[in-house]
């Protein structure tokens, strides 16, 4: 997979879950799916490539970008896993596998890690986002963990466990609903984490993931 691409992915097959199609299949055009998604035409096009090459979709040129005639098998199996399971399922899910990946990578990490990492964490953090910006950015860091991680097996449990967490968290409501504060909590988990991955810490690491995670989920349960 095209790990730019990947976080794209992500969340393509969270909106496709989650959103009626017209009886052809038919996509939204481009433009409205990157802004939906909150990327750039670009990226949507390359997750829209790695589909069609799986696929999932066929293009015809002058009418549009169309599901492909078998079932999305991986959509499918990503929406009914998402109605089956509970945020208590998703919470106990990722802090089984996300902390451990972020101990692996402070292992692992080598300078191109950790230079995609520190990347990912100023994108994570710039200012003036749309949620579904953000929704991208957070993806792209938490993948670039799982990468540094160094573990094909636990990169592809990783990549399920984040299309079900985006499907189940797709519609849920915003305090503020422009964009994530200037002093939105997860910016400085953030950074605790990836310092921690820097500086080859791996008890500071897990330590780090399970509270973003625990500390996620908290301000996401009902009050």
């Amino acid at each position: 997979m095209d790990d730019d691409a990947a976080p794209v992915l992500t969340l393509l097959q969270a909106y496709l879950a989650k959103t009626r199609l017209p009886a052809d299949g038919r996509l939204p055009p481009e433009r409205v799916l990157a802004e939906a998604l909150g990327t750039s035409r670009g990226a949507l096009r390359k997750a829209l490539a790695l589909m069609e090459a799986d696929g999932q979709l066929w293009r015809h040129v002058g009418k549009g970008t169309f599901l492909g005639s078998r079932p999305l098998a991986a959509i499918d199996e990503v929406a009914a896993l998402a109605t089956r399971a509970t945020a208590s399922d998703l919470v106990q899910a990722r802090l089984v596998l996300e902390p451990e990946l972020a101990a692996l990578a402070a292992l692992r990490a080598g300078p191109s890690h950790v230079a995609a990492l520190s990347d990912a964490l100023r994108a994570s953090c710039a200012p003036g986002q749309t949620w579904r910006g953000y929704e991208l950015q957070d993806a792209r860091l938490h993948r670039e963990v799982a990468l540094a991680a160094g573990n094909p097996l636990l990169l592809f449990l990783y990549d399920h466990l984040a299309a079900i967490r985006r499907v189940m968290t797709w519609d849920r409501p915003r305090v503020d609903e422009d964009g994530p504060p200037v002093d939105h909590p997860s910016f400085a988990e953030h950074d605790r984490i990836v310092a921690a991955i820097a500086a080859r810490d791996t008890a500071a690491s897990r330590r780090a993931m399970a509270a973003h995670v625990t500390a996620v989920h908290a301000a996401m349960a009902p009050a």
